[in-house]
């Protein structure tokens, strides 16, 4: 399994319940196929320095988990078609491995 992280910027309206879902969605996704989260950490709402759908904020999750490479395919998709995702970032971590 490899190391990776995925940054998701939320929509920032959403109730605090929407959050943690969306987030526990993200974590099952890693999951699923036999990934481990190793830290989810809420960066909270933060000003965007430009506006991403109407939105002047976003607010930020940062998950480090570890993962196959095929498993990032799934994780994508799904997350491409997640209505509250604004934006995501996977990157791979060879600094953790």
């Amino acid at each position: 399994m490899k190391a990776y992280e995925m940054l998701l910027l939320l929509d920032p309206r959403l109730e605090d319940d929407a959050r943690e879902g969306v987030v526990e969605k993200a974590q099952g996704l890693v999951t699923a196929d036999g990934g481990v989260v190793d830290n989810v950490d809420l960066w909270g709402k933060r000003r965007l320095a430009f506006e991403v759908d109407d939105n002047a904020e976003g607010d930020y999750v940062l998950i480090d988990f570890h993962t196959s490479p095929a498993a990032i395919a799934e994780i994508d998709r799904v997350l491409h078609i997640t209505d509250p995702v604004l934006r995501y970032m996977i990157l791979r971590r060879e600094d953790r491995e």
